[in-house]
């Protein structure tokens, strides 16, 4: 291959998988969806962007290191100590019923199906495992399912991929071991040496990143190049010596490094998610360029049989014998019943291994990767189109109705907390010291569980069911850094209260992050100054006038929504009539009778 013809292939599947994942962003919808066919489209009109073509023999390697990369990262999000209460049961028998159920599942109807051996059957089965939140997650952000579902299928897609590449490595190593004519002592001595492999790897692991992040403490640039550093060596070195036994490595220093005190993790890999979600891209475009539409034909029916089995009967079993007597309403556990998508590690694990097993003569290893491939795609497909109307019809979709997080406990703060919920929303509040939360409480209204920082600081975390997060706390560097650690962990945007013009550049600088409410005239000791001489929160329709001497502070639009006033947006929240204004002015004159249902807040 020449050099053009390299240069024309690397650009032109960097170019499919950035354009395929910009667009998806875009649609809201799973990225894989389009990296798929226009990997697989792209293959069949021409051989540019194969990978064996491109890469030769180095391609097997290459996604080897990448799935070890992207299982490592898998790994950093286990944290288990943020699973806890009834969805830690729940999700721990999702995985366990799920792995089982559906391994035996497949393993005991594709021999029928496809025409393999047992032990193909066996590989395409524990491939089958996996879901992932890089399918799952987008794939709630478009259907907004209430905020148990979504807790309980993202930590379930997050902790299933690592526990299914080890399971793939594992039965890879087993089949490959059983095939060869030895005695099943040498076979079972084979297992656990590539078991021990992986584990010694992982220690090796931990132990450089303990040296690089604790010991050296890096900063986030450079602990990012070391943490990168240490998974491509880890999982090159074990794989130099057994194969395939880094993708273990990687995957047990993750989940190490996430669960051992000690380690001074960067609080935002903003570089490291970047990387892993390129190589995503990467990997489903090159992988899916592999499958030509002649392996496709003959496996297309029991495909179809297939993903039909695995939607209507393999998955609902495992959510009535996971939920069956859990405290989670019907449609709630119907809902667990339809979503289980196939994702990335699905397709990574059944390119590493089965070229491997059809290598070694498996009868019907050479359609495991065309399987998987359908399997990705009708699953995806499938939940994609139906997952938001079924949610609907079973009562599962969280209100389209904003619910905003207010922060700060002050008395102007709480107040305007009271307002809101005045206006019809469901407002959340979260404050720092204990006097504050208890005026929160006495208030009426709901108070945010943990730390806030140390939820909006994690990259995996959500503030879930936020829809908008206002930063009023009486700490200008709090709030600013707040807005900064926060934004992305919201569906919506993150607004701060304003600082006071005079005051000089603290820790972090005013102008840090987040938009600040209001504009520049009602900034935070005003707010405070206005409210402790008497102004209160007014909340009326937006088909009355607004009073003089008062002030939009928000629109609560008719459907739900809310929208803040700022210095840069005020002539974009024009009401109408149907709408309900958020207002701050001096206190009206006490009403003769009794005070009507549409009236003052405070």
């Amino acid at each position: 291959m020449t050099g053009d013809r390299l240069l024309l292939g690397i650009a032109l599947t960097v170019a499919l998988a950035a354009a395929s994942q910009i667009l998806a962003a875009k649609l809201r919808v799973p990225a894989l969806l389009l990296l798929l066919p226009a990997g697989f489209v792209t293959g069949a009109l021409t051989d540019v962007i194969h990978p064996n073509d491109l890469l030769g023999p180095g391609f097997s390697a290459l996604v080897s290191l990448a799935v070890a990369v992207i299982l490592y990262d898998a790994g950093l999000g286990l944290d288990l100590r943020h699973l806890t209460g009834r969805t830690r049961g729940i999700v721990g028998r999702l995985l366990v019923a799920g792995v089982l159920v559906t391994f035996l599942a497949v393993a005991a109807v594709a021999p029928a199906l496809f025409g393999m051996s047992l032990a193909s059957a066996t590989m395409l089965g524990v491939i089958l495992v996996v879901s992932g939140p890089t399918v799952v997650g987008p794939l709630l952000d478009y259907v907004r399912p209430t905020d148990t579902l979504r807790r309980i299928l993202v930590w379930e897609g997050t902790l299933i991929d690592p526990i299914g590449g080890i399971l793939g490595a594992l039965v890879f190593h087993g089949v490959s071991s059983t095939h060869s004519e030895v005695g099943r002592g040498h076979q079972l001595g084979q297992f656990a040496i590539s078991m021990g492999v992986g584990l010694v790897g992982g220690a090796v692991g931990l132990a450089l990143l303990w040296l690089t992040l604790h010991v050296m403490r890096l900063g986030e640039t450079l602990g990012t190049i070391a943490q990168l550093a240490v998974v491509i060596i880890v999982a090159a070195g074990c794989d130099i010596v057994r194969d395939d036994t880094g993708l273990i490595a990687a995957t047990v220093t993750g989940l190490a490094v996430a669960n051992l005190p000690g380690f001074d993790m960067p609080a935002r890999r903003p570089f490291f998610e970047t990387l892993v979600q390129l190589i995503i891209g990467l990997l489903f475009v090159s992988i899916s360029s592999t499958v030509t539409p002649a392996s496709l034909t003959p496996v297309l029916l029991p495909s179809l049989v297939l993903i039909a089995f695995l939607v209507l009967v393999v998955r609902p079993l495992v959510a009535f014998v996971s939920t069956g007597k859990s405290e989670l309403a019907r449609g709630e556990r119907r809902f667990i019943g339809w979503m289980a998508p196939r994702g990335i590690v699905a397709a990574s694990t059944a390119s590493a291994f089965a070229a491997g097993l059809s290598d070694q003569g498996l009868a019907g290893a050479s359609k495991i990767l065309p399987v998987t491939f359908l399997v990705i795609v009708g699953t995806v497909l499938l939940y994609a189109l139906t997952a938001a109307p079924v949610a609907r019809r079973l009562g599962v979709v969280r209100p389209s109705r904003s619910r905003p997080l207010l922060v700060g406990g002050d008395h102007w703060v709480v107040d305007l907390g009271r307002a809101l919920r005045a206006a019809g929303l469901d407002v959340l509040m979260w404050a720092g010291s204990e006097d504050e939360r208890d005026r929160i409480r006495d208030a009426g209204l709901e108070l945010a569980r943990g730390e806030l920082l140390a939820a909006a600081s994690d990259p995996r975390a959500r503030l879930e069911g936020v829809t908008t997060v206002f930063l009023c706390t009486d700490d200008d560097n709090f709030n600013a850094l707040a807005a900064v650690m926060a934004e992305g962990n919201v569906e919506g945007p993150v607004y701060r209260v304003g600082p006071p013009h005079d005051k000089g550049l603290g820790v972090v600088a005013p102008s840090a992050g987040g938009e600040v409410l209001f504009g520049s005239r009602l900034v935070r000791h005003v707010l405070a100054e206005r409210y402790r001489q008497g102004a209160r929160y007014l909340v009326q329709s937006a088909a009355r006038p607004v009073p003089a001497d008062c002030e939009t502070l928000f629109v609560v639009r008719f459907d739900g929504r809310l929208d803040a006033v700022t210095e840069s947006r005020s002539g974009d929240v024009a009401p109408s009539q149907d709408d309900t204004l958020v207002l701050l002015g001096p206190v009206p004159p006490a009403p003769a009778g009794p005070e009507p249902a549409e009236g003052r807040s405070g």
